[in-house]
């Protein structure tokens, strides 16, 4: 189980570091690509790239793992949210600034979280809401980065309606995150893809360069497919709320890139946003790490029966909460455990 958690996280962090070049990059292309068309060479850069990998999985793919008939609400949700969100994004970031539009992405794991709980009834812990608090904290901390970063316009309405479209849609992908990565990831490019290009044209947006469409698809296998698949694969052991939580790196594993690659200095700001950031993140990987599993424990039991006295071994299994604290680690039982093992000794 621990293994499984860490490859989860993993991926969830992979998913953070592959988008992390979304909006820049995006705000560089949308000077000579409408934002709409923009979002559907995006989703159909994902549907293409992963549709490709798909070809030469598919024959070790499970039935068993396929979309079903049952899954069509969820799926249907997923491609409908694809489509609105990526436009509301691209007309966010294409009247505003990237850097806002960045730091307002964050939104999308309060959303995720709120979503997953009232909806869809995912338990959420006291110690994953303090992470979440702290990782929407860094947000504000760094959003005194440069002018322009708290200018609230229609462009941040825009953004922040983007993160609870996906918000909702993160939560929609979970219900179907046990099915094929490949396949939900196939699907959603290509359908989202396609309605927001059947958007553009009725809204008659001028059709781009070639060579432009090429970067916008290349971008969207990136930063949108390579990033929905591992964020898929990190949902089906971490659920939307913590998957959420580590994704919302994005905004600093970008500002690294930028130091890196581009030069740009490092400010104390952003310095201290990330030690904030490293806090939460510390306190969902320790939520993470939590876990449940099963014990056997054999009980001998001796009793009568006409006279004469026997004994009998009896073995049993049951699952409880795993936790740590103070260093050390144990396992509660609740009073309701211990009675019904009780009761179940008694009657063998």
């Amino acid at each position: 189980m621990k293994n499984k958690n860490l490859t989860a996280i993993l991926y969830a962090l992979l998913a953070a570091l592959f988008y992390a070049v979304n909006v820049p990059c995006s705000k560089i292309l949308l000077k000579d690509v409408p934002p709409t068309f923009m979002a559907a060479f995006l989703y159909l850069g994902a549907g293409i790239g992963v549709g490709t990998m798909y070809l030469f999985h598919r024959k070790a793919e499970r039935p068993e793992e396929r979309l079903s008939g049952s899954d069509l609400p969820y799926t249907l949700g997923m491609v409908v949210l694809d489509i609105a969100a990526p436009i509301l994004l691209m007309f966010g970031v294409s009247i505003g600034s990237s850097a806002n539009a960045s730091l307002l992405g964050n939104f999308e794991i309060v959303a995720t979280s709120v979503i997953a709980l009232v909806l869809f009834h995912e338990k959420i812990s006291a110690r994953l809401w303090g992470a979440i608090a702290l990782i929407t904290l860094s947000s504000i901390i760094l959003s005194f980065e440069g002018s322009g970063s708290m200018e609230f316009s229609l462009g941040s309405l825009l953004v922040l309606a983007a993160t609870v479209c996906w918000g909702l849609e993160n939560n929609c992908t979970r219900n179907i995150s046990s099915k094929s990565t490949y396949q939900i990831v196939t699907i959603k490019g290509f359908f989202s893809g396609m309605g927001s290009f059947v958007i553009a044209l009725f809204c008659r947006e001028p059709f781009p360069q070639f060579r432009y469409i090429l970067l916008a698809l290349l971008l969207g296998y990136v930063a949108y497919g390579l990033s929905i698949f591992t964020y898929i694969r990190a949902q089906k052991s971490l659920g939307a709320a913590k998957t959420s939580t580590y994704y919302a790196v994005a905004p600093f594993i970008g500002g690294f890139l930028s130091f890196v690659v581009l030069g740009e200095k490092l400010s104390m700001v952003y310095l201290a946003a990330l030690l904030v950031m490293a806090g939460g993140t510390a306190l969902v990987i320790v939520d993470t790490l939590v876990h449940e599993h099963t014990h056997m424990h054999t009980h001998t039991i001796t009793h009568t029966h006409d006279g004469s006295t026997h004994q009998h071994v009896v073995s049993h299994s049951h699952e409880h909460n795993h936790y740590l604290t103070e260093g050390k680690h144990g396992h509660h039982h609740s009073k309701a455990e211990l009675e019904r093992e009780l009761h179940h000794c008694r009657l063998l």
